[in-house]
């Protein structure tokens, strides 16, 4: 398996889903990419099957907050103070995409023990709760108000939210990394009732982030180093930055929505 590794920085929500669409054509059968990269402006994500009716959209031009919607499930997640990840690999013998799934946490999990030892105790969810039961909620709107099996957390606090998809025989992962507490600031874009709003606000303020963790601003040069390593060394490998490979994208391509 030949390992890419890309860092784009920041982009639009429109750029950032259009690229790892963008990848998952691309990938061929002996392909892998993990990318990493940030939002500018700062953009809520919808999951695939969310409606845009569940965001307020006259307070996102307000604020300049963008919207896209990923390839992905899930439910909305306000991009700002993170670092994304996206991983693109195809399904070889012996694996599965739950497999991939708890191996890229793990990956993940190794990263950040690296950058910082007080995150020495990041474990990953045995748990998978009923998301068709949660769904059922409107407090359900935002992604992160609860772990799912194999996503990473601290002290019982999610840090790290993932989604997957399956194109094909290729499998999409991408998912934020909690670097700041602005995220919880989504349930002011959503059209919600004020007690679905306190809801919310409650889940959200059992999540974690690294800033909050370690007492420190985050250096994203430093994060992003360490979850090479830890990436080259969870999956045995090296990335292979010398093939070239075309990352020009044509216009339609970029007009993702």
């Amino acid at each position: 398996m030949n390992w890419r590794f890309i860092n784009t920085g920041f982009n639009t929500g429109t750029y950032n889903m259009a690229f790892d669409l963008y990848l998952s054509k691309i990938c061929r059968p002996d392909d892998a990419f993990f990318r990493l990269y940030q939002w500018k402006p700062y953009c809520i994500s919808l999951g695939m099957n969310q409606s845009y009716d569940s965001i307020n959209l006259n307070k996102t031009r307000q604020d300049d907050i963008d919207i896209v919607k990923r390839p992905t499930g899930g439910r909305a997640v306000l991009h700002a103070e993170e670092l994304t990840y996206s991983v693109v690999i195809p399904i070889v013998e012996k694996s599965s995409p739950r497999k991939i799934y708890h191996e890229i946490n793990a990956a993940l999990a190794s990263g950040l023990k690296i950058y910082d030892n007080s995150l020495s105790i990041i474990e990953q969810e045995n748990s998978q709760p009923d998301f068709r039961e949660l769904y059922k909620n409107k407090s359900s709107d935002v992604c992160f108000a609860v772990p799912a099996k194999s996503e990473l957390k601290f002290n019982d606090k999610k840090l790290v939210g993932s989604a997957q998809h399956k194109f094909g025989n290729i499998i999409l992962q991408h998912g934020s990394i909690l670097c700041g507490d602005f995220h919880k600031k989504i349930s002011d874009y959503l059209n919600i009732s004020d007690e679905d709003r306190k809801v919310i606000v409650n889940l959200l303020n059992k999540t974690a982030d690294l800033q909050t963790i370690t007492g420190k601003i985050v250096d994203y040069e430093l994060l992003c180093n360490s979850l090479v390593e830890s990436f080259e060394s969870h999956f045995k490998i090296k990335f292979d930055n010398t093939s070239y490979v075309d990352f020009s994208f044509t216009e339609n391509e970029l007009n993702y929505s």
